[in-house]
């Protein structure tokens, strides 16, 4: 096949749309090829195929790409394959719901990002919804959804309404999607229970992201996991290196149950450590193509929901047969790494083994032994003093040597829901990293590093974790943000990791530091599976993969079965090379998708319990500082809990103008200016679940800082009573 033949032909005047088979007789080629080509230019955002399977070339004013709203449903932006941009106002959607494929044709208007409009819908993105009952008469109602990107309610007839209250929180299959002509219509497919339930909470996160329940597995798959074997036999240990002599052991949660790592030090007579890093041989029991690979495929990874875990794997294998249980052989895939003073590894080795945890740690534990022991954890735990207290020691090193380098130290803005017993949430508390998961997560780094070394070496096949240097645009968008708050941030075409860590360094101790963090996090491209590498910017490490989480982790499965060919062929024959340069691409891309899935269910039930906390203290003050600054008001956040809200320029006791250029509200009359980073004292005045909307009101005490006047710039009467959603919604891309 000349590709050079058919790429020219496609681009001549004379080609009309073909199908794959038409393209492949008119050159005599393999259909095969001509599809992987094909594939290969809709990445490149040159041709796009129709329903009727025709590649149709696109012009230079054309588009194709994902269609996703703001939360507040007024803009939407559409995203090619190949990461092009633009904005599409509401008015220009064509009735598209978030997460449709459009075909959009594109036009300049001066913004940084060109704008569309939507000429057609390709695929829909979605074909039920969750949300809430309305009634509306006694033979019809209406489904508002959860989601607040998508902008419409959907009509449902009491004849398919099952039996629905008004404000019950159901499933309903769209039978009708929304047009020029009439709305759109639902069936109603589950009650789930009431919306203001904390019990539907969990269930509604499910349904709307099509998760599977805890537990429940395909008839195959169990089938399959039944034949397994309940234990390791004498026969599995055969070829394996015996690790079970050595103190290796499990670092992880309280409440974790599949353990897929495990740790060793020892100190060499060179000075050097020799660290190994244990990871559960999943692969040993998930073969290829069997029921189990193609489900676990098919989940991508574990979802983990407050304390509800979907696992990728059923609980016989997670829980108990690949989880490195205390004081059981276990099969396991094992990296050793000789790391000197400096954090450089000198050495290392992989190898098929078998190990015997001699103790399941917990970090909560390792810590209060390391830094507050006390004789109970001395005489439970005591007996790995030595060797946690050696890990500490080089998890310290790497860390150095990693920031050395221009690693970025992002702190987790995590939360942890406390949950009381009936069921609601009693607090929302930060969660702290503390010294056992620094070493145990650095540790990780070094194994995953190591392993991606040797394949990238080699060229041959492999599934790589990559982070790709940010976009100048959306820095430039964080530039201004930090400059507002006197933070430097020089910007450069070519960007390094080195400079974002510098900025996290001059915001340390800053009331802004969490925030700032997490749009520095948001300002980043989001970490993919591909089957090219091009580095971790992140981590500013030049090869990287995920090989630590077999057991909740579709690649990593993937990166033991080629390492364990490497480690017993030391190569790849050709035959292999061809089977994995075809198939990594697919798995890459439906690991990556999978995750974003999983991220986004766990963190809609965290927004959820955080509205739900707020709407149990309506009416309290707290201390917030001031996120950002708009038209229609300040954002505000509540920095010990993580949770945000508006004060909406209507409550505030004077005419408000916003000065965008110095991203600041001042007061007409008064004189009073509001900053991003003021510290206020606020009251909680409503929580809404439904609209995952949290609003405040200032406390007259606190009513900012005294000015030089005002701006002079003209703003509209309607201002004070102004929508949250407004055109800052365009700035706000990648911020919100």
């Amino acid at each position: 096949m000349n590709r050079e033949d058919i790429i020219n032909y496609i681009n001549s005047s004379s080609y009309v749309p073909s199908t794959v088979k038409m393209i492949a007789e008119k050159f005599n080629c393999d259909p095969e090829e001509i599809r992987a080509l094909l594939s290969e230019l809709e990445e490149k955002d040159l041709i796009y195929k129709t329903n009727s399977s025709k590649w149709h070339k696109l012009k230079p004013d054309e588009m194709i790409g994902e269609i996703k709203f703001t939360r507040s449903g007024r803009i939407s932006f559409v995203t090619s394959h190949s990461g092009k941009e633009a904005l599409v106002e509401v008015a220009d959607t064509l009735w598209a719901l978030n997460g449709d494929k459009v075909f959009i044709q594109t036009f300049d208007t001066g913004d940084e990002l060109p704008h569309g409009r939507v000429l057609k819908i390709l695929e829909r993105g979605i074909d039920q919804v969750v949300g809430t009952y309305k009634s509306q008469w006694t033979n019809f109602g209406y489904i508002i959804p959860d989601d607040p990107r998508i902008v419409y309610e959907f009509r449902t007839y009491s004849n398919d309404s099952m039996k629905v209250s008004d404000g019950d929180k159901v499933v309903a299959k769209i039978t009708h999607y929304p047009d020029a002509q009439s709305e759109g219509l639902v069936e109603i497919l589950a009650n789930i229970g009431r919306a203001d339930s904390p019990e539907s909470d969990l269930p509604s996160v499910m349904e709307k992201y099509k998760l599977p329940k805890p537990g429940e597995f395909p008839k195959t798959v169990i089938r399959e996991v039944k034949k397994l074997p309940k234990d390791v036999g004498e026969d599995d240990l055969v070829g394996r290196k015996d690790m079970r002599m050595k103190n290796v052991f499990t670092i992880d949660g309280d409440d974790a149950k599949d353990f897929d790592d495990a740790v060793s030090i020892e100190k060499l007579q060179n000075g050097n450590y020799l660290l190994g890093v244990h990871i559960a041989d999943v692969s040993n029991y998930v073969k290829e193509n069997d029921a189990l690979d193609k489900e676990a495929f098919k989940r991508g990874t574990s979802v983990y929901l407050l304390d509800t875990v979907i696992p990728m794997l059923p609980f016989e294998l997670s829980n108990d047969l690949c989880s490195l249980v205390e004081g059981k052989n276990r099969l396991t895939v094992s990296a050793e790494m000789e790391i000197d003073e400096y954090g450089r590894i000198l050495k290392k080795s992989f190898s098929k083994s078998v190990i015997r945890s001699v103790k399941r740690l917990t970090y909560n534990k390792v810590t209060k032994l390391l830094e507050d022991p006390d004789d109970s954890i001395e005489k439970e735990i005591g007996f790995l003093r030595n060797d946690l207290e050696m890990m500490r020691e080089l998890a310290h090193i790497i860390k150095t040597s990693c920031i050395g380098r221009g690693s970025i130290e992002f702190q987790s803005d995590e939360v942890k829901i406390i949950i009381d017993e009936k069921g609601k949430v009693e607090d929302i508390v930060l969660r702290k990293q503390n010294v056992a998961e620094m070493l145990i997560e650095e540790f990780m780094i070094s194994a995953n590093e190591s392993v991606a070394e040797i394949f990238d070496r080699s060229e041959f096949p492999f599934i790589y974790r990559i982070h790709a240097q940010p976009e100048v645009e959306t820095l430039t968008q964080l530039s201004e943000y930090l400059k507002a708050i006197g933070i430097k941030f020089k910007m450069t075409e070519n960007i390094q990791p080195i400079m974002i860590q510098r900025v996290l360094e001059q915001i340390k101790g800053h009331p802004l530091e969490p925030v700032i963090q997490r749009l520095l996090v948001r300002s980043m491209k989001k970490a993919i599976y591909s089957e090219t590498n091009v580095g971790h910017f992140g981590l500013a490490s030049m090869n990287y993969t995920h090989f630590t989480s077999p057991i909740r982790r579709y690649p990593d499965l993937i990166v033991h079965r080629l390492l364990k060919i490497y480690i017993e062929k030391g190569g790849f024959s050709a035959q292999e090379i061809g089977k994995y340069s075809k198939l990594l691409p697919s798995i890459a891309n439906q690991s990556s998708q999978r995750e974003i899935v999983a991220d986004q269910a766990e963190r809609d039930l965290i927004s959820m319990k955080k509205v739900e906390y707020a709407n149990e203290h309506v009416g309290e003050i707290f201390d917030v500082v001031v996120t950002d600054v708009t038209d229609f008001g300040m954002f505000v956040e509540i920095p010990d809990k993580a949770i945000s809200g508006l004060i909406h320029i209507s409550t505030l006791n004077d005419y408000y103008v916003h000065d965008e250029k110095m991203n600041m509200l001042v007061g007409s009359n008064t004189g009073k200016i509001f900053r991003i980073g003021d510290n206020l004292k606020v009251k909680l005045v409503s929580a809404d679940k439904a609209k995952g909307v949290i609003d405040f009101a200032l406390e007259e005490r606190s009513n900012g800082k005294s000015g030089k006047g005002q701006t002079g710039k003209k703003v509209e009467k309607d201002r004070r009573t102004g929508k949250r959603n407004s055109n800052n919604d365009r700035k706000r891309k990648g911020m919100s």
